[in-house]
């Protein structure tokens, strides 16, 4: 009896020396069970990820350097196409709906875009950003789609609106510097 204790131990303390020693192994501090990842749902990722998204690309306003006399002073690129259809899903929501109980779709979808106003406002002092202009360009886009909704109850049926059209207005700020501009690079000529 003896002799199969012995073998059988030396066995397990083996397993257990080998699991210890496997996988990865964090040295440093660690964060317990604040670690473990918590599920969201599809819905609330995508809605951070829009809110990125419309942060990184429209929620800024560049700062330009300053207006040169004489030239002729015109707004930045009109918004674009994605721009313009996240301002409209803002106001009027498509996204979402219940699969074959209602859903609602943007076809054959056509933007045209007219600039209404573009204006520089007079120097003022910004705070972090100095003396500066802001510049102005107000833009109406009209989009021009198809609305078909899909009703599948109580009786299945669809509507469409050929003839649907929304009208966006977008606004485009950014700011030119005024005087003479220090970028603190420091001049090639010395101090």
């Amino acid at each position: 009896m003896r002799r199969n204790i012995a073998p059988t131990a030396l066995l397990i303390a083996m397993a257990l020396v080998s699991l210890g020693s496997t996988g990865c192994t964090t040295l440093g501090p660690s964060l317990g069970w604040m670690a473990t990842p918590i599920p969201i749902t599809a819905y609330q990722q995508k809605k951070h990820e829009d809110q990125f998204w419309n942060h990184e690309r429209y929620d800024r306003a560049p700062i330009l350097g300053p207006i040169t006399s004489g030239a002729e002073v015109v707004a930045l690129d009109p918004p674009s196409d994605d721009e313009v259809m996240r301002a409209m899903e803002k106001a009027r929501p498509v996204q979402g709906g219940v699969p074959l109980l209602f859903e609602r779709n943007r076809n054959n979808v056509r933007i045209v875009k007219e600039k209404i106003a573009d204006y520089i406002d007079p120097p003022r002092v910004y705070p972090l950003i100095g003396p500066a202009q802001q510049h102005h360009a107000h833009y109406k886009c009209t989009v021009y789609y198809e609305d078909v909704r899909r009703v599948g109850w109580p009786v299945p049926h669809t509507l469409r609106d050929e003839d649907a059209r929304e009208v966006i207005y977008v606004d485009h700020n950014h700011l030119h510097m005024v005087g003479n501009v220090d970028t603190g690079a420091g001049s090639p000529y010395g101090p």
